[in-house]
């Protein structure tokens, strides 16, 4: 089977994603607390003006703006009732937008979690999760997107309920999860695990990785763990920009473009080949990012003592798997904070 992904990957060897959502909807206006997705509706233009910015800094791929579209989590904002509608037109603007680009793009439609937890954890039933997220994918369908772009997710129960609604719509997917807590999902899921989930799946997705979390650094050492595990799939990588800092009473990431052009080629090297960033990262991250990819030939995979005099130190001593990083911060943050400053 062939899809818009594959076949860009074919030819072009790697995609740029895109970047941060909430880092540049902030900067646009949204007040913390407020829902993105009931802008779709409320301000389109500024949803256009956020895909038109990542498409104008060179992504081949984008982001609809619906990560928190799903019936829990717009419950808090007494939306509930309008899932399909928000997600339809989140992927309609993304799709016009694409559309007019002059070159091919993809649409991804964003799939969050529902902020709930499952059984037997907690008490969101499977087929509750899976009824959830197959609402939040016909709307993105119908809207237009070319594939649908499950992420940050932390406990394989969901990710399993997610590739099961998605079978039920009939949609090509992608599938990244955050390690975010020494190497692991705040589930306890390693590299290692992700890799074997993903291919335990009836309909396993097109491709899989990793988003958010803390740092590039600690990013692209679970890359590392997706290739030692074996990865027969294409892999994500979308790292923040950077480490969260409050200042002035906002959350800045200190990753400039520069640092994130070196996390790029990096990623590449790691074995990843869907390559975009998360929070913090705004246009001038991706247009270095691009250029950095085009001009850089592909070369080894970097070891931990290389990732971190790049990019700074790992935020844990371990990867959750057992191999251990050459520091826990140090000297390599401390380079890193030299050359980075809060955007």
């Amino acid at each position: 089977m062939t899809s818009p992904l594959t076949d860009l990957l074919d030819t072009q060897g790697w995609v740029l994603a895109d970047g941060a959502t909430g880092t540049n909807l902030f900067a646009m206006g949204l007040a913390a607390g407020e829902a993105p997705e009931l802008w779709n509706t409320d301000a389109p233009e500024k949803i256009r003006a956020l895909y038109d910015g990542a498409i104008g800094a060179g992504s081949d791929l984008f982001l609809t703006n619906s990560f928190g579209g799903n019936a829990s989590r717009l419950a808090l904002h007494d939306a509930q009732n309008r899932v399909h509608e928000l997600n339809r037109i989140a992927a309609e603007i993304g799709r016009e937008a694409a559309d007019a680009a002059g070159r091919k793009i993809i649409v991804a439609g964003s799939m969050g979690p529902t902020g709930e937890i499952l059984k037997p954890v907690g008490t969101l039933t499977h087929s509750l999760a899976v009824e959830m997220f197959e609402e939040q994918a016909r709307g993105l369908v119908d809207g237009g997107a070319d594939l649908l772009w499950v992420e940050t997710i932390s406990a394989p129960e969901e990710f399993r309920a997610a590739a099961e609604a998605i079978a039920n719509v009939g949609a090509d997917w992608v599938g990244t999860m955050s390690f975010d807590t020494a190497g692991r999902t705040m589930m306890g899921v390693t590299s290692a695990d992700m890799v074997t989930l993903v291919e335990s799946l009836p309909n396993p997705p097109l491709a899989f990785g990793a988003n958010c979390g803390v740092g590039a650094s600690d990013l692209l050492r679970t890359v590392l763990g997706f290739t030692a595990g074996g990865a027969a799939r294409p892999i994500v990588s979308k790292g923040n920009a950077g480490i969260p800092k409050y200042v002035d009473g906002h959350i800045h990431y200190d990753g400039t473009p520069d640092l994130m052009a070196q996390y790029a080629v990096m990623a590449r090297d790691c074995g990843a080949s869907i390559i975009g960033g998360c929070c913090g990262t705004m246009p001038a991250h991706l247009e270095q990012m691009r250029r950095a990819l085009e001009e850089t030939a592909p070369g080894p995979a970097p070891d931990l003592a290389a990732i971190e005099a790049a990019l700074g130190g790992f935020s844990s001593a371990s990867d959750g798997t057992g191999d251990a990083a050459p520091s826990r911060g140090g000297a390599g943050r401390t380079r890193r904070r030299a050359r980075a400053k809060s955007e």
